[in-house]
């Protein structure tokens, strides 16, 4: 980079993300001290990366039109031959993130104080027709005169754009709504929820629903976590019913707009009635799992790579060079502007969908929980029945004075007496109806094991719905669609399985007893590249990020290259170096050697392996590279309890002889009860 860019003078590295660099940087014209964002200009064939671009351009756009206090100014947009640039407010201080990441607790004052920043530049940004979509610490900075900055509007939806059709996904799964889980197209209040999910975190120091994508998904759509006091003595009670309401199920059951949240904070701070707030009497008491209270009844709104050649002929092996993966940790300046950071993801409902971290993209026909405070029954006996119940047979005692309470009911309601007068929400329907979907779960899982060639997950969570994930050879892909109509008929489908071609299924065979399994519950490995896509041109660094399940593993990481070779990504000799965050958010960089190269991960932690951006070295020394020939190629993830090999797989290891050997050491370990679970990520590679 160029001592200028434009008319900016640059004076440094704020720091490096995964789509560019963030730049400290001087107007001279008006002797402003600036930061400048950039990317790199994609190739006009690359899909992806254009969507990146359109993305970024739409960042701009966004925050462009919104000059407030509480929103990080955008002040200018340019390109030049290879780079698109934006340049913004300097902020100088950390992200709400980084805080909460090294355990800092905010008193409540201080709490309300923050929240109200960001409400205050919701509430601005809302009424001009932009709603931010990622709302969560990382995008919330703080400067050192304690001001509240918004940043990040780079997946903001501005209501007179097209951009974001329904059945599109972004967001940040942990801080997602509803809404945005099933594909929506959304309003202001699912910026509400997500601020409600970061209120939640603030007063408790935890989010409120943790796992896998699966497992967050499930548990947004139909748990409700423990109340802040529960978690946080400090916490007031009064905060517990606020945190409800912003994190109603459905859109209508929160708040209204960003003031009327702000408003509730400040009376929970001072004890004052809260506004407008949740008839206790009208909670969900008739849905089958726990839900936010609901208010009072209100109208709903109109709903809408491989390796590269290796010397001596070993054309698909990796580079091996030496490094250190080392994770870049840009403390304040302009941090919040790096792509590298969690980063939003877009998922559409349509059969090819990026591999993980990309959300799972649920249709919009998913049945959320049904407002009891729409229906008679969530406020008061429905006059409507009292005919039926004067005319139907009642039990002895038989002289009672109208109208005749029933005696098997213990409340007046007399809605319960007759059997056919039960309405389609009340609990007794409900739960005749859970042995239905436990066994259409059963019956879609018993199918899909069937599958050969494949590896699928996923879940049921309603009648009405299936999410599936995984990899399929793309001949099989038609029988698992097939199978899904025929188990679930009705349901519709959140479809996140990538089919590929190639000779894998040998591969897929030798750990078809252990890889994922439909609706089998608890919290299961994850693998994927790392970014957004599944596609890397030449040269790239082959960056596989793996999510430990629910127990403390061993990894076998294995790349299959579509000419026929191997070579093992992890454990190996010469290791290049990992990322290991906890689930506690923290992470260690290692240079691992030979002796210690088999270790043990902890549970629930995730892995990044050879990450030439959290390394401060050369691209070429961390050593993992696309290569020819280009096609569709597989890598291989297995997690183990104990290490399924006494010692490190040979550099000339071959197919046949390893998938023989994984496929024994896989039968010998589940004979010992050792715990395994695999996942197969697929790596489309082609020429820049």
């Amino acid at each position: 980079m160029a001592d200028k860019l434009g008319k900016y003078e640059i004076s440094g590295i704020l720091g490096k993300g995964a789509m560019g660099t963030v730049y400290d940087a001087r107007d001279p014209v008006i002797d402003r001290r600036v930061a400048i964002k950039t990317i790199t200009l994609p190739d006009p064939d690359d899909h992806e990366a254009q969507e990146e671009l359109a993305r970024f351009k739409r960042e701009a756009q966004a925050a462009g039109r919104l000059t407030h206090p509480n929103i990080v100014g955008v002040f200018d947009y340019g390109e030049t031959d290879k780079i698109a640039y934006i340049v913004m407010e300097f902020v100088d201080g950390p992200s709400l993130k980084g805080m909460l990441d090294k355990n800092e607790r905010f008193p409540i004052e201080e709490t309300v104080r923050i929240m109200e920043g960001v409400l205050a530049g919701l509430q601005f940004s809302h009424e001009r027709g932009v709603v931010h979509r990622d709302i969560k610490p990382a995008n919330i900075m703080l400067t050192k005169g304690g001001e509240v900055k918004i940043a990040d509007f780079g997946i903001a939806r501005i209501e007179s754009s097209s951009m974001t059709q329904a059945g599109t996904i972004m967001g940040t799964p942990a801080y997602m709504s509803p809404e945005q889980f099933m594909g929506h197209t959304v309003d202001a209040r699912t910026d509400i929820y997500s601020s409600g999910v970061m209120l939640y975190q603030m007063l408790t120091g935890e989010r409120p629903f943790e796992g896998s994508m699966t497992a967050i998904m499930h548990k947004a759509l139909n748990t409700t976590p423990p109340k802040p006091s529960e978690l946080n003595f400090n916490a007031p009670s009064a905060f517990d019913d606020v945190v409800a309401r912003a994190m109603g199920k459905r859109p209508e059951h929160r708040y209204e707009n960003a003031a009327a949240f702000a408003q509730a904070l400040r009376a929970a701070l001072t004890g004052a009635p809260q506004p407008a707030m949740i008839d206790s009497e009208a909670t969900l008491v008739s849905t089958p799992r726990s839900a936010a209270p609901a208010p009072a009844p209100a109208p709903a709104p109109a709903a809408a790579a491989k390796p590269a050649a290796a010397p001596a002929g070993k054309s698909k092996m990796p580079l091996i060079a030496a490094g250190v993966v080392g994770l870049l940790v840009v403390g304040g300046g302009a941090a919040f502007m790096l792509t590298g950071s969690p980063k939003p993801t877009q998922v559409a409902v349509a059969p090819a969908t990026p591999a993980l971290p990309s959300p799972i993209a649920l249709p919009p026909s998913i049945a959320l929980p049904p407002p009891p405070a729409d229906t008679p029954a969530a406020t008061a006996p429905a006059p409507a029945v009292t005919p039926p119940v004067v005319a139907a047979p009642v039990a002895p005692p038989p002289v009672v004075t109208p109208p005749p309470p029933p005696p098997v009911v213990a409340s007046p309601a007399p809605v319960v007496t007759p059997p056919p007068a039960v309405a389609p929400t009340q609990p007794a329907q409900i739960a005749s109806a859970v042995p239905n979907l436990a066994a259409l779960r059963a019956g879609l899982s018993n199918a899909l094991a069937g599958v050969t060639c494949a590896q699928i997950g996923g879940d049921m969570p309603d009648a009405s719905m299936v999410s599936l994930s995984g990899i399929v050879s793309r001949t099989n892909e038609s029988q698992i669609r097939s199978l899904v109509a025929s188990n679930a008929p009705g349901a519709s489908v959140a479809w996140r399985v990538t089919p590929f071609d190639g000779p894998y299924c040998e591969a897929l065979s030798a750990v078809r007893t252990i890889g994922p399994r439909f609706a089998a519950g608890g919290i299961d490995l994850e693998a994927a590249l790392k970014g957004p896509a599944h596609k890397l041109s030449d040269a790239e660094n082959i960056v596989p990020r793996i999510q430990i399940g629910d127990f403390p593993a061993y990894l076998t990481v294995t790349y299959f290259s579509n000419d026929g070779t191997m070579a093992h990504l992890h454990p190996t000799a010469a290791e290049r170096g990992l990322d290991i965050q906890g689930s506690d958010g923290r992470t260690q960089h290692l240079k691992v050697t030979q002796s210690e190269a088999n270790r043990q991960f902890p549970a629930r932690s995730t892995i990044t392996i050879g990450d030439v951006e959290t390394c401060r070295c050369k691209p070429e020394e961390v050593g993992f590279q696309v290569g020819e020939p280009f096609g569709t190629d597989m890598i291989l993830v297995v997690a183990s309890s104990a290490p399924l090999f006494p010692q490190l797989r040979p550099a000339e290891d071959t197919p046949a002889a390893y998938l023989r050997d994984l496929q024994a050491a896989v039968d010998q370990a589940q004979r010992k009860g050792v715990r395994l679970s695999a996942r197969g990520i697929v790596v489309e590679t082609q020429a820049k």
